[in-house]
């Protein structure tokens, strides 16, 4: 079968097309006939070697598919032969892809694969960070990023879920795009001084929630302009190249909370809303923000256009 291999760490010219051996399942796990294929950031990071690789390499890289079942091993439900699924593991940029089945969400009727892909990952994590959130009616939220990717699932979902005001954050060209999203406010994150803008937008109120994706030095910045005591902060990314800069004392002043959304407990949670996600997306109203849809052969041209953070969307491959 076709299939994108990766034999050492590097740029994106390190994702190879090959010709490679179909995949079987083995017990626990089933086969998909791969229809869309999502390319994700964090992808981009452990091919470049800034995230460790969990696998040994050469190895079929990418961790996510869509598709439809061929092949069920042991013990996995042999009515999911002919259902489209997406699937999560190791292998994923390919024709066929493996996947333990207890890692599958079920594609709802009307959702077509390339919108089910895009959806998959910053979805599932946007629903996730607004469960932990806990948002109480009218809140003002701070979203970072909130064009693309997870901000640009939070930024549709907030008020949902009980946000009162939503200020965005990305750069100048993605501000139209934010707002169409649902933000009230958008502030340019390439401006160095854009904590002090946030505190101008604010007047005499405060953030009640920050959605962090961006950490550094900046996330320190941020907490003058949060509510005392209630105040919290979720940081579940670091696009500026380190995590959230912030101490325990930088907390206590204002009494305010700091979660790390990350590790393997927080990855369960993630995958349990991949259905959920899913559902939300046939239901209507979710906008599930495709860029792009590309060959499985143009796999590196993908990280490229990631890396330049060019995309209003997901990339997605198509076998």
């Amino acid at each position: 079968m076709r299939a994108i291999v990766i034999n050492a760490v590097g740029g994106p010219e390190v994702l190879i097309p090959a010709e490679v051996p179909t995949p079987q399942a083995g017990p626990g796990e089933l086969v998909i006939r791969a229809e869309a294929i999502p390319v994700l950031q964090p992808e981009t990071a452990m091919r470049s070697g800034v995230f460790p690789m969990s696998m040994e390499l050469p190895a079929v890289f990418g961790s996510q598919a869509v598709g439809v079942v061929t092949e069920v091993g042991a013990d996995v439900d042999p009515t999911l032969l002919g259902v489209r699924v997406a699937t999560a593991g190791s292998g994923a940029y390919a024709e066929f892809v493996s996947a333990p089945a207890a890692s599958i969400a079920r594609v709802p009727q009307g959702v077509t694969p390339a919108d089910a892909a895009a959806v998959l990952m910053s979805g599932s994590v946007a629903l996730t960070l607004l469960d932990r959130a806990a948002l109480r009616g009218g809140e003002t939220v701070v979203i970072e990023a909130a064009a693309t990717g997870v901000g640009g699932f939070l930024t549709q979902l907030a008020k949902e879920f009980g946000a009162g005001r939503i200020i965005a954050t990305c750069g100048p060209d993605k501000a139209t795009r934010a707002r169409e999203l649902g933000a009230d406010d958008v502030i340019d994150h390439t401006d160095p001084n854009w904590p002090a803008r946030l505190r101008e937008i604010l007047g005499a109120a405060t953030a009640d929630v920050v959605f962090d994706s961006i950490g550094g030095s900046t996330a320190a910045d941020l907490l003058p302009a949060m509510t005392p005591v209630h105040g919290r902060m979720l940081s579940y990314g670091f696009l500026s190249g380190a995590p959230a800069q912030i101490s325990t004392v930088d907390l206590l002043a204002g009494g305010l909370t700091s979660t790390a959304c990350a590790g393997p407990d927080w990855l369960d949670l993630v995958a349990g809303n991949r259905g959920p996600i899913l559902e939300r997306l046939a239901a209507g109203g979710l906008d599930p923000m495709l860029a792009a849809e590309l060959p499985l052969e143009a796999a590196s041209e993908a990280h490229r256009r990631i890396e330049e953070r060019s995309p209003l969307g997901r990339i997605v491959l198509r076998p």
